[in-house]
């Protein structure tokens, strides 16, 4: 069979050890942008984890809660019945996911030890919705029994299937030559479906809780119905990877990463706001900022505002946000930039950002 498939989670780069101390990497590439004033310079930014762990959490336990209660298994092998999943499918693909996260958060020094429970005995009372909260005194007991320091559940893992079938009119080579003959395509649809919570035994808090959703396409063919659908046998590997991927995902809630911005520029307005273009394309960056700095005393005031709106630019490339958001403010106070208003926003958001991480940085170190 032929599988696609698209996970409902951003693609994101975890900080490596090598990465600590950089701010980000200029990525040498700068694009057109339209016909305007301006082109776009891309950068790598590091942000701060979604999800910071309290300092006293070193010793992880991972359960699996996702298995339906006993008298509810009814209603779900009626589900897999209509849906066409195969035996066992959630539940492999559950398992998948936890092996994804554990093997994740062990790349990461931030944790001591890292332990997955197989007979926790603890299930979820409806399929395919997030459920309530495990009790804090069953949280405790976990923790305490598996010396754990915060618990994650997956708290949701269902797959949902949908089939449809398409005939269409081929010609076949036979020993009498081409014959005409219908082929029988069936493409089926399973949304995958799961939910993760972390637990704080300590502070009796959930430190996060997060549903995710993705769909994957598989598609079989043959000479009937029967035959089509059964060239769609072998998706639960695929699936199985899929989960696994997930789980690495969710892992890197708790981990900063690296996302890829892009930032207008000038690059017209003067002859010397051309010759910084060249420049800065070719990535001599200083050499185009020296440039752009002498502009920023031009006796005309839209050349002076761009001038220092690009020196904004080229601080927050050096990593002095200060320096960038002095130079934006001017821009706009002084001369009414439109672009660096919306800049200063920018930049101060990243500087909540970088204290953040700078917390998280402190808080994996002790």
């Amino acid at each position: 069979f032929n599988s696609a498939f698209c996970f409902g989670m951003h693609t994101i780069i975890p900080k490596s050890n090598s990465m600590k101390n950089l701010l980000f990497c200029i990525l040498l590439s700068v694009g057109l942008y339209s016909c305007a004033s301006t082109e776009l310079v891309r950068l790598s930014v590091l942000e701060p984890a979604p999800v910071t762990l309290p300092a006293h959490i070193k010793n992880v336990a991972v359960i699996n809660r996702s298995e339906v209660v006993q008298q509810n298994k009814v209603v779900d092998v009626v589900d897999k019945v209509f849906s066409l999943e195969g035996k066992d499918l959630d539940k492999e693909g559950a398992l998948a996911s936890m092996a994804g996260l554990e093997n994740e958060l062990l790349k990461n020094n931030r944790f001591t030890a890292i332990k997955t429970i197989d007979d926790a005995g603890i299930t979820s009372p409806v399929p395919g919705i997030f459920p309530a909260p495990l009790t804090w005194d069953v949280v405790e007991k976990i923790c305490r029994k598996n010396n754990a320091d915060a618990l994650f559940a997956l708290e949701l893992f269902d797959t949902d299937s949908k089939i449809s079938y398409v005939a269409n009119p081929v010609t076949l080579n036979t020993p009498l030559g081409k014959v005409p003959a219908i082929e029988h395509r069936a493409t089926m649809l399973t949304t995958v479906k799961a939910g993760w919570r972390i637990y704080d035994p300590v502070e009796r808090n959930i430190l996060d809780e997060f549903p995710v959703a993705g769909k994957m396409i598989f598609t079989g063919k043959g000479i009937n119905p029967v035959k089509a659908a059964g060239a769609l046998i072998g998706r639960k590997e695929a699936l199985k990877q899929v989960s696994n991927k997930a789980g690495q995902d969710y892992a890197f809630r708790i981990i900063p990463y690296w996302l890829r911005v892009s930032r207008d520029y000038y690059v017209r307005g003067t002859d010397n706001f051309r010759t910084a273009r060249r420049k800065a394309q070719t990535g001599n960056w200083d050499d185009a900022a020296a440039i752009w700095e002498k502009e920023t005393t031009s006796d005309k005031s839209k050349v002076a505002g761009r001038a220092c709106y690009n020196m904004a630019i080229i601080n927050e490339i050096n990593g002095n946000l200060d320096g960038a958001i002095q130079w934006a403010q001017k821009a706009y106070e002084d001369y009414n930039n439109k672009l660096a208003l919306r800049y200063v926003k920018i930049l101060e958001n990243r500087k909540v950002n970088n204290a953040i991480l700078e917390d998280q940085e402190a808080i994996s170190a002790r």
